[in-house]
Parts: C-alpha cells; sequence; structure tokens
C-alpha cells in the first residue's frame, strides 16, 4: 500500500512526464512543418467566418504535437528547432517574446499574427496575408536563430 507521500510524488511527476513526451514527439519534423501553415488556416477561417474550419485548426494546432511519433534522429532542421525552443526556455531559462535579440523576432511575429486576424476579421485580404507572411517568416527566422545558437553549443 502507497502512502501519502509516495502517491503526491507519483502524481507530481506526470507534468514533466507529459512535458518530456510533448518536447519528444513535436521535434519530430513533420510535426512541426505541419503546424507552420496553422496559422494562416486560422486567419483563413476568420477572413471566411467559417467557425467549423477555425474550431478544426485550433484543435489540429492543440493536438499535432501529440500525433507524431519521437523522430529517429536530431538531423532535421525542424527537429532541430524545436529541440532549440525546448533548451532556449527550459535550459537557458529564456522567454520566448522580448524585446532582446532573438526574442523581439517572435514578438513581432506574434504581432503580425494579431494584426492578421485583426484584418482578417475587417476582410482585408492584403493586410491578412501580409500578417501571416510576417508571422511565419519571423517565427522561422526566431527558429533560425535558436538553432544556429543550439548547435554552437551541441558541437562543443
Amino acid at each position: 500500500m502507497c502512502s501519502a507521500g509516495d502517491s503526491s510524488s507519483m502524481v507530481a511527476g506526470i507534468p514533466e512526464q507529459f512535458e518530456e513526451q510533448f518536447w519528444s514527439r513535436h521535434s519530430n519534423p513533420n510535426s512541426g512543418w505541419t503546424r507552420v501553415p496553422s496559422g494562416a488556416l486560422i486567419v483563413y477561417a476568420v477572413y471566411r467566418r467559417n467557425w467549423r474550419l477555425l474550431g478544426a485548426a485550433l484543435v489540429w494546432t492543440v493536438i499535432n504535437p501529440l500525433l507524431f511519433s519521437p523522430p529517429e534522429t536530431e538531423d532535421a532542421w525542424m527537429t532541430r528547432a524545436v529541440l532549440a525552443e525546448k533548451w532556449w526556455i527550459r535550459e537557458q531559462a529564456n522567454p520566448t517574446v522580448g524585446l532582446d535579440y532573438p526574442n523581439i523576432c517572435n514578438t513581432a511575429g506574434a504581432l503580425g499574427f494579431v494584426y492578421a486576424l485583426y484584418a482578417a476579421w475587417r476582410q482585408s485580404p492584403r493586410g491578412a496575408a501580409l500578417g501571416v507572411m510576417a508571422s511565419i517568416g519571423l517565427k522561422l527566422w526566431w527558429l533560425r536563430v535558436l538553432v544556429a545558437r543550439y548547435d554552437r553549443r551541441t558541437d562543443c
């Protein structure tokens, strides 16, 4: 029979196990690359006022990292991008947004996505497209910088 202390320590480990499984599965390049167009799909759904499509896109965005098995190697750029993001957040204790470099890229990308949603709601296809392109481009730029730093760390 387990004591209350044993039970609480088992429960305390569940979030860490889930988080580790999340990062492991999300680092599959298929997970990362199939999430890239999710923002554009969300903006398109708002533009078209297609609430089912919006719901499906949001569900896809949430469950996507859990649908893929962990990658066999770390050779793929997107695998290293996800591992670099994990390293940046957990081991380096950095935020993902801010005014310092490279986080300013992610911050500006998030603002681009907010603008894209606003433009989609206002039925401005150019504004929505511009916001999505800025969002995706700046996110990938941010990841590019993190991958370069992560690769330098692992090359030591």
